[in-house]
């Protein structure tokens, strides 16, 4: 496996689904040695503000809904499936994930895609007064908080794989 390679395969999920942010900043030489949370999350936060509209909002609609169905179906990505865990939402009684379920779909009609926060250090209730305030958000203001919070969520892993930097 080449250096390229490498770092793909274990990078490419930082940003949910989205390989090609891991694979422009390798091909942009960015990465530097020794890697480091920080300096990778620099290098892929630049290329991932670069990619065109289209392809952060791709990004954006790449990430599970809170406490949906792929969670119930046990189908989020190792990192999602904790991240969610870590802020109780595997725990969530019927009227909980019943206010989940509907803001999940109201949140997506209004905006074409799922609701984002880095939930590490939150708990059910933050999430969901949060996500009642940014419902309220205009479309250009919840697209930059949401790619925020994408970043976040991206630091957040990187912290979890490497030195802090």
């Amino acid at each position: 496996m080449t250096a390229r390679e490498d770092f793909i395969s274990t990078f490419g999920g930082v940003f949910e689904h989205s390989p090609f942010v891991a694979e422009r900043a390798y091909d942009a030489g960015l990465i530097f040695v020794p890697l480091t949370a920080r300096g990778v999350h620099a290098a892929m936060v630049s290329e991932f503000r670069k990619a065109s509209g289209e392809e952060r909002l791709g990004v954006l609609r790449a990430h599970p809904d809170l406490a949906g169905k792929l969670a119930i179906a046990g189908e989020l990505t190792h990192d999602s499936r904790q991240e969610q865990a870590g802020a109780g939402l595997d725990r969530l009684n019927a009227d909980e994930h019943a206010r989940f379920t509907t803001l999940n779909a109201a949140y997506t009609v209004k905006f074409g895609f799922p609701f984002i926060i880095a939930v590490k250090g939150l708990n059910r209730d933050d999430i969901l007064s949060a996500f009642e305030t940014r419902i309220g958000n205009s479309a250009e203001d919840e697209f930059s908080t949401a790619c925020m919070q994408v970043e976040r969520i991206a630091l957040l892993r990187l912290l979890t794989l490497l030195p802090e930097g």
